[in-house]
């Protein structure tokens, strides 16, 4: 269920945000909503509800990284292998 939310932000951080979301053919609404997940999900918020968008499912693909991986060794590897 959405529920609105007003916020009080410096006037020039909101219209790159704008800018930003808009390029991503997104709302900011939307855009601060991900942002906010990313930060529950990282202290460890318990998402077991968490829709996931049509976006994010159509990424997804039967390739997954062993739960023992380095994941810092993993992207230097990733990074000089793209260099």
């Amino acid at each position: 269920m959405d529920t609105k939310l007003t916020l009080k932000l410096n006037k020039d951080i909101i219209e790159k945000a704008k800018e930003h979301a808009s390029g991503q053919n997104r709302s900011l609404s939307s855009m601060i909503e991900s942002l906010l997940q990313v930060v529950l999900i990282k202290d460890g918020a318990d998402f077991k509800d968490l829709e996931i968008t049509p976006f994010v499912r159509s990424m997804a693909s039967d390739t997954s990284l062993s739960p023992n991986i380095d994941t810092d060794e993993y992207f230097e590897y990733m990074i000089k292998k793209h260099s």
